[in-house]
Order: C-alpha cells, then sequence, then structure tokens
C-alpha cells in the first residue's frame, strides 16, 4: 500500500558540517555547543547561525547529532550546565538506548529524484522513496490504497538474454564506468563506517557492481542502469547535489544510458565494436544494416551503414579507418545502388580504403559469413573433440574383443615373414610419430604351450595391451611440445589484445582531435 511518510528532515550535507564541527570542538577539550559550532560553520562553511540553529535541531530529530546536558569543568562555565552536542556512536550515546533504528530501515531516507529529506512516498517493491513533486504525473499514485511501484521496478522485466551474453555485453560497458569512477568514493572511504551509513542506505560502488556482473545478478539491463542511478543518488547525499563529484557520477550515469541504448540499437555493432576482431567492421550484423551513400556538409559521399532513421535525420556509421558516426540529413542520402560516376566524389585514398572495407561486406553478406566470438569457437571445439572420442573409444572398445578371440587359439605357423605387431591403444592417448628405438616384442602369458612338431617354424609373437605405456623419452618430448604450443597461442593472444587495445585507445584520441578541430573551426 502507498502511503506519504516523514524520514527525515535534515540536509545531510549539513549534518556532515556539524559532525565536522563538533569533532574539532571536541578534539579541543571543550564542549561543543550550539555557539561553537554556530561560529565555527559560519568562519568555515559561511552558514547564517540560524540556519545552523535548525538544521542542529532537525538533526537531533532524525538521530544525527545527540544532544545532552553536560557540567563544565573549568573557566567561567565550570560547575554549569551546559547543552551538548555529540555525534551519534560516541561514549555518551552509549548511555541512551534506542538510537539505532536507522540499522532496521526498509527504505531510504531521501528522495531518489533530488536526493533530499522530506515528506516520501515509498515503494512497495525496493527501497527507494520520491517526493510526490519530483514524481510525474504517469507514476503518481491514484490513491493511497493501491500497490505502487517506482520507475525501476516497473522497467525491470524478465531476462531476455542468456547470462553469458548479459555478463559480456555489461563487462564492456564497465570498463568505460572505470575510466569516470577513480575519484568517486574517496571521501565515502575515508569517512568512519558507522558514520556513512547512517547516511547511505545503500552502499554500492563500481567494484560492487563489478561483483554482480561476475555473479550473473543483472536479470536485465534496467537492473544494471538502476544500480548506475544509485551511485548518482550516494554521491550527491555525501557531497552534495551541485559538487564536482556528483558531476562525474552524473556523466558516469549517462554514459552508462548512452552505452545501453547503442546496446539495445544494435548487439552485434556494439560487441564488435568494443571486442574489435580483425575487420570487425565487415562482418554483417542480424538484422542487417541499409548501406548507402551519405555526404557530411563539406566532404563528398562516402559508403555508410544505416544505424536508424529519426524523422529527416539518418544515424549513419562510415566505413573507413575510424568509423565515425554523424546524423546526417536525409536529402544527402543515396541508396548504395547508385553508380559512383554520378556522385562525383574525389577518389582520396581514405576514401579508396572505404570502398575496400565496403566491397569486404558485401562479399560476406553473399557467403552468409558472421562473426563467431569465442564462446561459439569453444561450443564447436567441444562438440568436435566429443565426437572423435567417442569414435576412438568405439574403436578401441572393438579391437580388444578381436584380439580376445585369438588369444586362446594357438599360432598358426606361416612360412612368409612374420607380420608386425599391432597393440590396441586407448582413445585417452596419443601415438607418437616417431619412436626412439623399437619396443621389444613379448609373448602373452595366456598363449597355448607349442606342439614339438611346429618347433621349427616360427610363429608371429602376438602383443596385446589393454593401455599403451608410452617410454620415458617419447612422452617428455610429447609435453614438451604441446606445452611450447600452449605457451605460443597463450603469447600470439596476449600480442593481438594488446594490438587491438592500442589501436582503440589511438582511435580515441584521434575522434578527440577531430572534435576539437571542428569546434575549432
Amino acid at each position: 500500500m502507498s502511503r506519504v511518510v516523514k524520514k527525515r528532515q535534515a540536509d545531510p550535507k549539513v549534518v556532515q558540517y556539524v559532525w565536522s564541527a563538533i569533532r574539532v570542538i571536541r578534539s579541543q577539550k571543550q564542549i561543543a555547543n550550539m555557539d561553537r559550532i554556530s561560529k565555527y560553520l559560519s568562519r568555515v562553511y559561511g552558514m547564517h547561525p540560524k540556519e545552523t540553529s535548525r538544521q542542529l535541531v532537525l538533526a537531533v530529530k532524525d538521530g544525527l547529532v545527540v544532544e545532552t546536558l553536560t557540567v563544565g569543568c573549568k573557566g567561567s562555565k565550570a560547575g554549569v550546565e551546559q547543552e551538548g552536542y555529540w555525534l551519534p556512536g560516541d561514549e555518551m550515546e552509549q548511555m541512551s538506548e534506542g538510537n539505532k533504528d536507522w540499522e532496521a530501515e526498509s527504505h531510504d531516507w531521501y528522495c531518489f529524484e533530488c536526493h533530499l529529506p522530506g515528506d516520501v512516498l515509498e515503494c512497495d517493491s525496493c527501497f527507494r522513496v520520491y517526493h510526490l513533486r519530483c514524481l510525474t504525473d504517469e507514476l503518481r499514485p491514484r490513491d493511497t490504497t493501491s500497490h505502487w511501484q517506482c520507475s525501476v521496478c516497473r522497467g525491470s522485466k524478465r531476462r531476455t538474454l542468456t547470462k553469458q551474453e548479459m555478463v559480456t555485453y555489461l563487462k564492456f560497458i564497465l570498463a568505460r564506468m572505470k575510466e569516470r569512477a577513480i575519484d568517486l568514493h574517496k571521501r565515502g572511504k575515508e569517512t568512519k563506517q558507522a558514520m556513512y551509513r547512517r547516511l547511505i542506505h545503500t552502499a554500492l560502488d563500481v567494484d560492487n557492481i563489478q561483483e554482480n556482473i561476475s555473479e550473473g545478478k543483472y536479470k536485465n539491463f534496467e537492473e544494471f542502469k538502476a544500480d548506475a542511478q544509485l551511485i548518482v543518488h550516494n554521491t550527491a547525499i555525501l557531497h552534495g547535489a551541485r559538487s564536482d563529484q556528483t558531476e562525474i557520477a552524473r556523466l558516469l550515469y549517462n554514459d552508462t544510458c548512452h552505452e545501453l541504448n547503442e546496446l539495445l540499437l544494435c548487439r552485434n555493432c556494439f560487441h564488435l565494436s568494443n571486442a574489435r576482431p580483425d575487420n570487425w567492421f565487415c562482418y554483417p550484423c542480424v538484422p542487417g544494416h541499409e548501406l548507402v551513400w551519405a555526404r557530411m556538409k563539406g566532404f563528398g559521399y562516402w559508403p555508410a551503414k544505416v544505424m536508424q532513421r529519426e524523422g529527416n535525420q539518418v544515424d549513419v556509421r562510415f566505413f573507413g579507418h575510424q568509423h565515425q558516426r554523424a546524423w546526417i540529413p536525409s536529402d544527402n542520402i543515396q541508396d548504395i545502388s547508385v553508380n559512383v560516376q554520378q556522385l562525383q566524389v574525389k577518389r582520396s585514398s581514405g576514401w579508396k580504403k572505404a570502398c575496400e572495407e565496403l566491397e569486404l561486406h558485401q562479399r560476406f553478406l553473399r557467403e552468409g559469413r558472421t562473426w563467431k566470438g569465442r564462446t561459439d569457437e569453444r561450443q564447436d571445439e567441444a562438440e568436435s573433440s566429443i565426437s572423435s572420442t567417442s569414435n576412438e573409444q568405439t574403436k578401441s572398445n572393438q579391437e580388444p574383443k578381436a584380439k580376445k578371440s585369438r588369444r586362446s587359439q594357438p599360432p598358426e605357423p606361416k612360412e612368409e615373414e612374420p607380420e608386425p605387431e599391432v597393440e590396441a591403444v586407448s582413445s585417452s592417448q596419443e601415438i607418437p610419430t616417431a619412436a626412439p628405438h623399437q619396443p621389444e616384442r613379448m609373448s602373452v602369458s595366456t598363449q597355448t604351450k607349442k606342439s614339438p612338431s611346429s618347433s621349427s617354424s616360427p610363429a608371429p609373437r602376438m602383443l596385446h595391451r589393454a593401455t599403451q605405456t608410452l617410454n620415458e623419452g617419447s612422452c617428455q618430448n610429447m609435453c614438451h611440445d604441446k606445452y611450447t604450443k600452449i605457451f605460443s597461442d597463450v603469447k600470439e593472444m596476449m600480442k593481438a589484445e594488446n594490438k587491438r587495445e592500442t589501436e582503440r585507445v589511438l582511435k580515441e584520441a584521434l575522434d578527440k582531435v577531430v572534435v576539437i578541430l571542428c569546434l575549432c573551426s
């Protein structure tokens, strides 16, 4: 049932100012009374004494500051009772019980839109609260008896992707979030944990988001977006809604929303643009993009992919070295089937490379070729290895049965040369191509004794082993070759990843330079 409740009234930013004043005054072995706190806040933060008095009274009501009567022990106030203020959690607060109700709160204390206290509406499905004035008309409850959900809970739906796909996509977005989140939570880590928890109901940072991604806790993109918004909420409570830290958190949230929109626009483009395999822009997407000739102002026609259309504007991404994005008027768009001679383009080296990339993309389209990620390749390799192993096991199971039937029979003498010995090998072993020396021939003890009449003619010696035991030299060579191949593959993989990372950094730097030049011009 939706209901409006009064959580807290004191401004969380001013509460931290009061905490700082109490610490400084207490460190000087003085009583933190109203007069000293007011002078400190006026001198350091420029607060008016009346506002300080009002906020201090509200902080006491919220349980964020403890008010006591203290008897002075020195100076002109010796033996006189004074109102003193303490931090919650100090030794004076331990004398009074019932001040830890904040630990059992099921909902946040501050509005998720403006991050301020007051009369708030609680969501029936999560811990978020909102001022009625901060809600849109669509989200406001019609009556106080109905079940009410916030915008985050309404946007959460069932899982639309597999767990592995969700983890792969969100890891790309997390890498960009880390670039802006370096200095966000220094203040929170420096603050005492108990005091920090009195203001922050649900603590969260980028490291927690990374753990949630690794454990596969996000069922949809709305949950991930809500956690990014929670970082903004917590930062605004600690540093103020207009602080530099909060602006950084808002940029982080806006970047996250942009990346999620790009992901929803085309998953293939999003994945390939972040993974950056060779010829990544040439692989067709599902569904495919329309191919056009697009012309920016001041440039000629270039081949491009259509990402989306809005009214008279077309969002395209150009073929070429940098694969830039731009919104182009539909009047400057021509179908890819138009003859190049009619476009009157300047055939520069960059334009030729873009056309070569277009031709490769069209060839991939004709061949029906798509890009396979590492997960798909591993599944194919696993399936092929399982089928080959099952075939080898079938052969090995059939071969010993044939040998067993021949054991009970005496060997028949033959005049021609004896046949080479045959060994049954298990499917889990490999046969070396060249052995250091010829293995010694052994006769099986279960064979019947030779008759005297056949002693003159040599009989072929049979050797049957259920599992072949390799000699020490061949085993060492096989292990050495196998691990050498593995190390070389890992080394090549690391080189390729370093190369892709270097190209990505250079591309971002070039994009920034191009933007700066465009702004300057």
